[in-house]
This record gives structure tokens, sequence and C-alpha cells, in this order.
């Protein structure tokens, strides 16, 4: 194995459905439209997302980031202030959201 040393960093949102009855349309505008759209606003390297299998109301989206600086110059652009609007006027309270920025301390991969 051989150890990295990138310190990319990652904004991880966590969002839990209050509702079963939502994910399927939470799903399918998440991946056609909100996350291309994060993606985009927020000049990510990359983004996936998907959804936990200990709890099926929970949906997790990755962002990743080259730097912390961008990845901070993010969490303070109208863009993040716009695609949150956007969410809570299609979600409201059907959905509770957390983010977490992460640095990454290094990483594992096989040779």
């Amino acid at each position: 194995m051989a150890l990295s040393s990138l310190r990319a960093c990652q904004l991880i949102v966590r969002a839990s459905l209050v509702d079963v009855v939502d994910r399927i349309k939470f799903d399918q505008w998440y991946e056609t439209e909100h996350l291309p759209d994060a993606l985009k606003a927020f000049k990510a390297q990359r983004a996936w997302r998907g959804w936990s299998q200990t709890n099926p109301l929970v949906h997790f989206a990755f962002y990743e980031f080259a730097s912390l600086a961008e990845a901070d110059a993010m969490q303070s652009s109208s863009e993040l202030t716009a695609l949150i609007a956007e969410f809570d006027r299609l979600w409201g309270k059907r959905v509770v959201r957390t983010r977490e920025v992460i640095e990454i301390a290094g990483t594992l991969e096989t040779v």
C-alpha cells in the first residue's frame, strides 16, 4: 500500500428525510438537479452521493475540493446561499441537513 499526502477537502452533506414517502422524489431531484448544480456552483473537483444502508431516510452527498481554502471560500459564497434557498423552498422542514468540511489527513491505496 502507498500512503498519499493529499490534503484535499470534502464537504459532506447529511440529509435526513422526515418521511420515507419523499425518498423517490428526493432521490430523483438530487441526482438530476441538485448534485449537478452544486458541483458546478461549488467548483468542486467531483461530487457523489449515496443512501445510508443503516437508515433508509439518510442521504449523503460528498463534494471534493483541492484545498481547504477552496472549501472555505465555497461556504461563504452566494452560490451556496442560493442553493440552500432553493433546497429550503422545495423541501422545507421535510428534510433536515447538516454540513461538515473535513480535511483529508491521508489516504491509503493498493498498489
